[in-house]
């Protein structure tokens, strides 16, 4: 048994997932160590890539795009490490910051999960752990106020010097270290979710089972963000939506999960309709655009139990 195995879920981010994979040795020094890539039907070469210059990875090849969930739960059924640690195929560990992950959990026992802290390319913060979703939290991040009220990092918590390592609600998925045990009893991933808020049930989960999630700061990680889905972008906002109402009707039950929708589609059409008659009046794209509400709708009648 190897002390981690590393799960990457590549979708055409060959060039980024090589060199994520190259920054791992540094990033764990004195761990044994296996990748695993489970690509979901990639064009750009990425197998190849990876065969080439990492002939040891193990390559899982999806002849579907199976999802993020799904993907990492392939992996997970089949590595033999003490430890999974899940990564983004655009998020570079840097020298020691695994290392400092793999510390911290062998000195909490309970800890299922340990995140690190997320950084932009340019080393400016980006992202830590968060609180558990709620209605009134969910509708401050839509409309925007809650930046307004609790600061640029909103729904982060913001960094500041000297933060210790601290057990959380849920940490962000760009980087996640799993418990093997915390794994055999909890489960893997749930499949139900094709993108986003998997990472966020499954701490949900964790914590329901009497595990920890815990936050490292001193880990820092790299990320560049929606590598993937930014080739994608009306159907990356519409997929993160439809996660949403997923999580909350399953962990919170329908009445929670129905205003949440409502929400969700009514500022949803705000933000339509505003970009529209702005492009209208500006004759030129303006700003980012804005997934329909009818489009929407129709996304959310995929949501299953």
């Amino acid at each position: 048994m190897t002390d981690i195995s590393v799960i990457y879920v590549n979708w055409n981010t060959g060039p980024l997932l090589v060199k994520s994979i190259a920054a791992l040795a540094a990033a764990m020094p004195g761990l044994d160590y296996d990748v695993w890539v489970v690509d979901n039907t990639s064009t750009d070469g990425s197998v190849a890539m990876v065969r080439a210059l990492y002939p040891d990875v193990n390559v899982i090849q999806n002849t579907t795009n199976a999802g993020f969930a799904r993907a990492n739960n392939q992996a997970m059924q089949q590595a033999k490490g003490r430890y999974f640690l899940l990564m983004n195929t655009d998020a570079f560990a840097a020298p020691g910051s695994i290392r400092r992950m793999v510390d911290l959990a062998e000195h909490q026992p309970y800890a299922g999960i340990v995140g690190a802290r997320l950084d932009n390319p340019d080393g400016s913060f980006q992202a830590s752990y968060v609180n558990f979703p709620g209605l009134w939290q969910e509708f401050l991040i839509l409309s925007g106020l809650g930046r307004r009220l609790y600061g640029y990092w909103y729904p982060n918590h913001a960094p500041f010097r000297g933060e210790p390592p601290r057990a959380v609600d849920y940490v962000q998925g760009a980087c996640l270290l799993v418990r093997r045990a915390a794994y055999s009893l909890v489960g893997g991933m749930d499949e139900g979710y094709f993108m986003y808020s998997e990472e966020v049930d499954w701490c949900y989960a964790m914590r329901r089972q009497s595990w920890q999630v815990w936050y490292q700061p001193a880990a820092r990680i790299t990320h560049i963000g929606s590598a993937s889905s930014v080739k994608r972008p009306l159907q990356r906002e519409a997929d993160l939506y439809v996660s949403s109402v997923r999580y909350f009707r399953k962990n919170y039950g329908a009445l929670a999960s129905t205003l949440l929708q409502v929400m969700l589609l009514c500022l949803a059409g705000v933000k339509f309709v505003y970009h529209t008659l702005a492009n209208k009046i500006n004759r030129q794209p303006l700003g980012r655009m804005s997934v329909s509400p009818v489009f929407l709708l129709n996304q959310m009648k995929r949501i299953q139990r």
